[in-house]
């Protein structure tokens, strides 16, 4: 098994186009590391670097102690899953897993051994003398996964692997890739752009944007501590509401300052472990963000001092069975809130919202930082 170090790692095309910008990283031995980001931010890039199979402009990367910058992709000892596949489809499911240690000339009884018991793991024994064309794509994913596996590679790269897939079988393979990563015990990195696999299947996250490292941390640091708007507004199912506020001067407020969006909506800035000192901000604009299942109504949450009134007018309302999604117009801004089933909620009606002050975020407009977070 094997960490992994990126160091200043760049990628640039023809025309001084950088795709990858100063990119540092260490993963752990046997982490399970995600790359997530918008399309064209870098993470298949950055992948692709160190599969070998993408050209480094500058920088060094290690696999173990290894510097593997000029080392061919098939001496890495790596295996990649692509999401679509990549299966021969004149082969077997048996001969598609077999082929990559044929041609490392591996004895036929260790190929056979190695392949039963990928395929075992994996509850594709019955499909070996399969073709492709015969198979699921869920079925398709196992077998580009068996084949992988039996390399026994020091790190599995996986290229987006289930973005091919429907809703309910990307969950199940969702979990499926968890439990074989907990199961093999070696080093696994992740692409996706979906922050929902994100969220449920990496030990740490890299968000990404325009090539550059937004943030790194585990799933739920980056929920609660967000450091950008970006990484809060990506990060969150609905996304996080944003807002402009201005932060004034307020002796009720326990902690001096309120943040104010027009005349009904004074929001207090309550206490929290390291309180940043707002003096620097009094009288200017910042944005406050606040995630959609924070917003309340028709309940109240523990202590009443800690909210927050909204005055809305709801613009539409989407039920999804267990939970509502009441998207309102406060003060000119469009917000979404995440509540459980409500009945009597119709478009064009006013209605009043509660927010929590405890989860509010801010952010400085100029440079997008967090503020409180």
């Amino acid at each position: 098994m094997a960490s992994i170090v990126l160091k200043h790692i760049a990628k640039v095309y023809p025309g001084d186009i950088r795709v990858v910008k100063d990119f540092n990283l260490e993963i752990k031995d046997k982490e399970f590391v995600v790359f997530v980001g918008p399309s064209g931010c870098g993470k298949s890039t950055t992948l692709r670097m160190i599969a070998g199979l993408e050209d480094i402009s500058g920088g060094e990367l290690y696999i173990g102690d290894r510097l593997v910058n000029d080392v061919a992709p098939k001496d890495r000892n790596i295996a990649m899953v692509f999401q679509n596949y990549a299966l021969y489809p004149h082969m077997t499911v048996y001969k598609n897993m077999a082929y990559g240690l044929i041609q490392r000339k591996m004895p036929k009884d260790e190929i056979d051994r190695r392949i039963r018991e990928a395929a075992e793991v994996l509850g594709i024994t019955q499909y070996l003398e399969r073709k492709p064309k015969a198979l699921s794509g869920g079925q398709r994913q196992r077998v580009a996964l068996g084949r992988a596996m039996v390399r026994d590679p020091d790190v599995f790269l996986l290229d987006e692997p289930l973005s091919n897939l429907d809703a309910k079988l990307r969950t199940t393979m969702r979990s499926e890739i968890s439990k074989l990563h907990k199961r093999l015990g070696t080093t696994f990195i992740y692409v996706t752009h979906d922050q929902i696999e994100a969220m449920t299947m990496g030990d740490r996250i890299v968000v990404m944007k325009d090539g550059d490292i937004m943030q790194v941390d585990t799933p739920q640091m980056l929920y609660e501590h967000p450091n950008s708007k970006f990484v809060a507004g990506f990060i969150g199912s609905p996304q996080m509401n944003f807002m402009e506020v201005t932060i004034e001067r307020n002796a009720a407020s326990p902690t001096g300052f309120t943040c104010v969006l027009d005349a009904e909506h004074h929001f207090d800035l309550l206490p929290r472990d390291n309180m940043p000192d707002f003096t620097a901000y009094e009288g200017k604009k910042v944005t406050l963000g606040i995630r959609p299942e924070h917003i309340y109504a028709g309940r109240t949450i523990p202590g009443e001092h800690d909210t927050a009134d909204l005055h809305a007018e709801i613009d539409l309302v989407e039920p999804i069975g267990a939970e509502v999604y009441l998207f309102v117009n406060v003060a000119q801004n469009k917000l979404c809130a995440k509540l459980p089933p409500i009945t009597g909620l119709e478009e064009g009606q006013k209605t009043s919202l509660k927010i929590d002050l405890k989860r509010i975020f801010l952010f400085d407009n100029a440079t997008e930082k967090a503020i409180l977070n």
